[in-house]
């Protein structure tokens, strides 16, 4: 009898332990769903926000274009002013008038093409370059344990991933 006691309240325990894990569990699972329903909230208010800052650019870019066009014809009355008045310069009170001839300008369009084609004097060695292999300096300065003066080692930190 006493045996049959002590089996049932082993069996309750055990039961009750049960219990507490899958509790554990499921809170512990709740967490994740929580974190998830946050990161979905932080995305839809960055979306948001990138509709907002698109409408304000949007009405930016149409005002301003305006604005540019107002500028653009007082422009062309000012260089008809000084190209009527045959002078150089006009100096104004709130500024000078200069008319003067702007370099010409090469774009090239096609660079593959320009450069089967193109004569050596219209083109300039340039030497060979460097750049750092991240992968060999870190394994450099594991094995050394001591980075160059010119080098910062930032150590890895244990990060916790969610799905």
């Amino acid at each position: 009898m006493v045996n049959e006691g002590h089996q049932f309240m082993e069996d309750l325990l055990n039961e009750i332990e049960e219990k507490e894990v899958e509790q554990t569990n499921a809170h512990f699972d709740l967490l994740l769903i929580e974190i998830k329903n946050l990161e979905d909230e932080i995305a839809k208010n960055f979306e948001q926000a990138d509709k907002e800052v698109q409408l304000i650019k949007d009405w930016a870019l149409s005002r301003n274009s305006k604005l540019q066009d107002r500028v653009e014809r007082i422009e062309r009355l000012l260089e008809r002013f000084i190209r009527e008045s045959k002078q150089k310069t006009i100096d104004l009170p709130n500024g000078i008038l200069k008319m003067h001839k702007k370099p010409d300008k090469v774009e090239i369009e096609n660079l593959e093409l320009f450069l089967q084609h193109a004569k050596t004097e219209m083109l300039t060695k340039v030497p060979e370059s460097y750049k750092p292999d991240m992968a060999k300096i870190k394994q450099y300065v594991a094995g050394h344990m001591t980075p160059q003066k010119e080098l910062r080692l930032l150590r890895g930190n244990l990060h916790l991933l969610t799905n």
